[in-house]
């Protein structure tokens, strides 16, 4: 049985969320272990609000899942950790993925399954 790879909007949203080298920063600080917002915000140097942001991304595109999690004093944390994901991209695979984007051109409006 062939298991279906991702679909093209699968992957623009994939690509797109790991076009940021500050979103490659944060995946590789997270592929060893799960984090909470501020320590990682320290980890890699930015505000807490711009963190959020790019987390927000990376969740969208399905690569980082977060948590809220109570600390032993009560205050609420959020933790984040990578999702368990592989893509094996060769030719053919982006060619299938290609026959079903619904949106060819993100920048040109909605694509043909959107204008219900």
């Amino acid at each position: 049985m062939t298991v279906p790879g991702p679909t093209g909007d699968d992957l623009v949203e994939i690509f797109a969320a790991l076009s940021n080298p500050l979103r490659l920063r944060i995946m590789a600080v997270l592929a060893d272990g799960r984090d909470y917002v501020s320590h990682l915000a320290r980890e890699i140097g930015v505000s807490r609000p711009l963190l959020h942001m790019h987390l927000q991304r990376l969740e969208a595109a399905g690569l980082i899942t977060g948590t809220l999690e109570l600390s032993d004093d009560g205050k609420a944390m959020k933790y984040y950790e990578v999702t368990d994901f592989s893509l094996h991209l060769t030719a053919s695979a982006l060619a299938e993925a290609a026959k079903t984007l619904t949106r060819p051109d993100p920048g040109k409006g909605p694509g043909p399954k959107e204008h219900s």
